[in-house]
């Protein structure tokens, strides 16, 4: 009994580190922003991260307290749904040390004489009971924010206007892009308390229809293009970077540079779930999270703006194929 309980043991040794390595790789690779981030704990940042402050050493809303409304205000409108914990991402670290070892040499540091905290910061908090399935995908509401202290005054003597952005929308589970538009997205809040936080995003929750914006992402899936067309709109979304700003006026933005491109079009022959189907042609839905996956190399603080033009990009091709209007990308 002795032997077995010994061989049993060292088999667990085995397999449970190899299991424990890939959920880690699994986690990293399906998270809703990858490029230029690392995983952030809610924990670590409440507890180990300093805070910015003004120049009367008065301090900021901390990521911590951000996340913290956030929660509170998902439980408040959706007390009775499944609530996962907020998946975090921060980028940017500032790294300091106490004064006490100001002389000391980096590998004589202690952790206590460490300091830390992270420029910017987004997260999600997903709602899973909240679902909906459109051409095989399934999206569950999705709440979130971000926060760059780098936008903020620190040189103001008292308190001012804080920036944050916050969103309400889906995530796609197959791959983990973001489905946000313009309205479930403030991109610009003011605020200098939490509690004028919490008041814009009530006010969010309020307006917000999510049946409304399911309908207009089910559309999508109705129209398609073909590899001659998809091939002319990529290259007029590389030309429009370059063209003259009054020529600009009159075409509808896209936000996404050669690089987010080059990976559409990779993604195009390749993606197993959004590659174009057996005659060459890609619907719309798919397109459009083609240019969503390709998001998540950017950083913090375009993440949300590139969400949102994913989609209205992607709709303005979709009027142009109902009629609706000339498209710049498609003519």
């Amino acid at each position: 009994m002795e032997n077995l309980e010994t061989i049993t043991h060292e088999i667990q040794q085995v397999i449970n580190p190899v299991q424990i390595v890939t959920e880690q790789r699994i986690i990293k690779r399906n998270s809703f922003i990858e490029a230029n981030t690392t995983e952030g704990n809610l924990q670590e940042i409440q507890h180990n991260h300093i805070i910015p402050v003004y120049a009367n050493n008065e301090p900021l809303i901390s990521h911590a307290d951000f996340i913290d409304v956030r929660v509170s205000s998902v439980k408040d409108g959706f007390g009775s749904e499944e609530i996962l914990a907020p998946e975090i991402r921060v980028s940017h670290p500032v790294m300091g040390r106490v004064p006490e070892a100001k002389d000391k040499r980096v590998d004589q540091l202690e952790e206590w004489e460490k300091t830390l905290y992270y420029q910017k910061m987004a997260f999600i908090i997903e709602i899973p009971s909240i679902h909906s399935d459109i051409d095989g995908n399934t999206l569950s509401l999705t709440i979130g924010g971000v926060r760059s202290f780098a936008e903020e005054n620190l040189s103001c003597r008292s308190a001012t206007d804080q920036h944050f952005r916050v969103f309400i929308g889906f995530k796609n589970t197959v791959c983990c892009n973001m489905c946000v538009w313009t309205d479930g997205y403030l991109n610009d809040i003011k605020v200098k308390t939490l509690g004028q936080l919490k008041g814009v995003i009530r006010s969010l929750f309020e307006s917000y229809n999510k049946n409304y914006q399911l309908l207009h992402l089910e559309k999508l899936a109705e129209y398609s293009i073909t590899e001659q067309q998809f091939a002319q709109v990529v290259g007029k979304c590389r030309m429009y970077q370059h063209l003259p700003t009054s020529a600009k006026r009159e075409i509808a933005p896209i936000l996404f540079g050669d690089q987010q491109m080059s990976t559409v079009v990779r993604d195009f022959y390749n993606d197993q779930s959004f590659c174009r189907d057996s005659d060459g042609n890609i619907n719309l839905w798919r397109l459009y999270n083609l240019l969503t996956g390709s998001n998540k190399s950017s950083y913090i603080d375009r993440f949300l703006d590139r969400s949102v033009n994913a989609y209205n990009f992607t709709e303005q091709i979709r009027w142009a194929l109902e009629g609706k209007n000339e498209s710049w990308y498609l003519n």
